[in-house]
């Protein structure tokens, strides 16, 4: 229990210092935006200490499936600090800061080719946009892609090599999937491969639909600049992080369909080779 309650403990401070770390990254941060990131933090926290402390489920999914959302949440992690760096440089250049702009240039500009999602997303950008301010959400578009695609890339090999999620014990659904009821009728592993094809499309097709959707509702809401380095940093981040979230989402729920079918399978087998056993 005491464990349980440490390990809660330690995610939630992640969570807010994750969420704070623009904020403290980023020179000339306001009082008003301290005080509404603090709250968000707190908020955001406390709602990871109850949901890992409790012994019943609630929102988070795969709570007891690792490491599906470690690997979410360092890739959400890493690409928040690498663009809180990257902008953070524009204003008080630093080595790190140099490196990280010279890594997202060399991404931004290899991902950079028509239709591609970061092209897309250069396009949302007004005509009359400064050219460093191009090339500054360029660079952050890159970089939060590229990880977003690693993080893919290393769930599967991952999901392989480590036979997730059956190596660390049985898989429990109603724990793991607290939004998933499998009494919901129709065949559980149906409904499975259905959510999983729908993620994993959703997931593809997120990063293009996205800044097309922004570009074609400029004309009711105005034109979108990014300006603000705290809201480039997170609606880059939201960009890149939700598909590929929704893509291990619908490969996990794949995996999980595939394992059922396999018990059903031995379990019918089994059923047989008892039914020939002499009396």
């Amino acid at each position: 229990m005491i464990s349980k309650l440490l390990g809660a403990l330690v995610r939630a401070l992640l969570v807010m210092l994750m969420l704070a770390t623009p904020s403290m990254l980023l020179p000339g941060t306001t009082m008003d935006v301290m005080q509404v990131v603090t709250l968000v933090a707190l908020f955001a926290a406390f709602l990871t200490f109850f949901e890992y402390a409790s012994t019943y489920p609630g929102l988070i999914e795969f709570r007891d499936a690792p490491p599906f959302n470690r690997v979410r949440f360092g890739s959400l992690f890493l690409i928040v600090i690498l663009l809180s760096i990257l902008n953070a440089g524009v204003v008080v250049p630093s080595n790190t800061s140099l490196f990280v702009a010279k890594i997202g240039a060399a991404v931004g500009q290899t991902i950079d080719f028509p239709y591609s999602p970061v092209r897309l997303v250069v396009l949302m950008l007004p005509p009359d946009a400064a050219p460093y301010h191009v090339q500054l959400v360029r660079d952050s578009a890159g970089i939060a892609y590229f990880i977003s695609l690693f993080t893919l890339a290393f769930f599967v090999i991952l999901q392989r090599v480590r036979r997730w999620p059956t190596r660390t014990g049985g898989f429990n659904v109603w724990v793991n999937l607290p939004t998933f009821d499998p009494t919901a009728g129709g065949d559980v592993v149906e409904r499975l491969e259905r959510d999983a094809r729908f993620n994993i499309a959703l997931g593809f097709l997120l990063p293009f639909l996205t800044p097309a959707v922004i570009k074609s509702a400029t004309s009711l809401f105005g034109t979108v600049s990014l300006d603000n380095p705290q809201t480039l940093i997170w609606t880059v981040s939201a960009w890149a992080f939700l598909p590929a979230s929704l893509f291990m989402r619908g490969i996990a729920m794949s995996r999980i369909a595939m394992l059922i079918t396999e018990k059903r399978k031995m379990a019918s087998k089994d059923e047989g080779n008892s039914g020939l056993l002499p009396a």
